[in-house]
């Protein structure tokens, strides 16, 4: 069995439901200390003009950790993400059939950005048909501070023989500790495909929607095809 672990993100890019689609269990981070300015309340998509930020505003105190943080609703930013998405992705060819959707979770009220990241995220993975396989919240379990036994603790909680770490991973992990407690460690070996966008030419590290709303139903296979 296959275990990921990722922080929440908003709207996250390709890499990140390529890693989903590799997992047999998805554990959401939402347990540990939230960044600024990283992926965790922002996201790109792309415009006329080449790319935009969106951003969730936050209320963040150091050393909140990400189910801490609570957004900052005094913006009305949601409703700026909602123009901004009609702005860019109307002439898409799949807008109409997802925007819909998008504009539902928005409509929500939200407190904290984990329950927002999280609850779109499994909107996203319902709309690439993506096989719905298990989840789990880190904040669920008792897990260690330590970076690397968090993720052995995690591997073991859910009886994962196989640790799939980011491309980077080896940057910050003990190897050592998973060979200690019989868990393989696989690295992510992701190549962002080449889809039609709007436009000029092709922008990639987009959000997930870019890719939704110009292939539609082809979105992930389109991932699947470029990482085989």
């Amino acid at each position: 069995m296959i275990v990921a672990v990722h922080q929440p993100q908003y709207l996250p890019w390709l890499g990140y439901v390529h890693k989903m689609i590799q997992a047999d269990v998805f554990c959401y981070l939402d347990n540990v200390q939230y960044k600024k300015n990283e992926w965790q309340n922002r996201n790109r998509i792309k415009t006329a003009q080449n790319w935009q930020w969106i951003t969730v505003p936050v209320s963040y105190r150091f050393p909140q950790k990400i189910n801490e943080v609570e957004i900052n609703n005094k913006q009305k930013w949601n409703r700026k993400h909602l123009q901004a998405l009609v702005t860019n992705y109307s002439k898409a060819p799949y807008f109409e059939n997802y925007y819909s959707t998008l504009s539902e979770c928005f409509d929500r009220d939200w407190k904290y950005l984990s329950d927002l990241n999280i609850f779109l995220i499994e909107q996203l993975r319902g709309l690439l048909a993506l096989q719905q396989k298990p989840t789990i919240l880190a904040s669920s379990l008792t897990l260690s501070d330590e970076p690397t036994d968090r993720l052995v603790e995690i591997c073991k909680s859910v009886g994962a023989d196989t640790y799939l770490a980011g491309q980077d991973g080896a940057n910050y992990m003990n190897l050592e500790r998973f060979e200690e407690n019989n868990i393989k460690v696989i690295f992510q070996e992701f190549n962002h495909p080449v889809y039609p966008q709007l436009y000029d030419e092709f922008q990639s590290d987009l959000s997930i929607v870019d890719l939704l709303f110009n292939c539609g139903p082809e979105s992930l296979e389109i991932i699947r095809k470029a990482n085989p």
